[in-house]
């Protein structure tokens, strides 16, 4: 009888060791699936600081576009006018108005 029980504490024994390194490996890998998130998570948080600045600045951008079509479309109205053709024609063809006097500097 003293064997049967030696027998079954060695077997207890095995079987509580080999318990032991399971939940030693799961653990393990555990962590390392944790220590892998964590890595992934911080270089996620990154990139996402480089897109919000990146946003910030295309919509600087998109302002400084907009104001820039809204002055085309302003010099295309004034295009369109009289006054941007009599300017034009003083300026570079040297035209004048019968009624006025030029004055040239010497």
């Amino acid at each position: 009888m003293d064997k049967r029980k030696r027998r079954r504490k060695g077997r207890r024994g095995r079987r509580v060791q080999r318990h032991k390194r399971s939940v030693l490996a799961v653990s393990a890998v555990v962590f390392l699936l944790f220590v892998v998130v964590s890595a992934k998570s911080l270089s996620l948080r990154e990139k996402e600081a480089q897109y919000k600045a990146q946003e910030m600045e295309l919509e600087a951008q998109i302002r400084e576009e907009k104001a820039r079509a809204a002055k085309i479309e302003e010099l295309g109205e004034y295009v369109g006018t009289d006054e941007y053709v009599e300017d034009t024609a003083r300026e570079k063809l040297g035209l004048v108005h019968e009624n006025e006097i030029v004055f040239q500097a010497e």
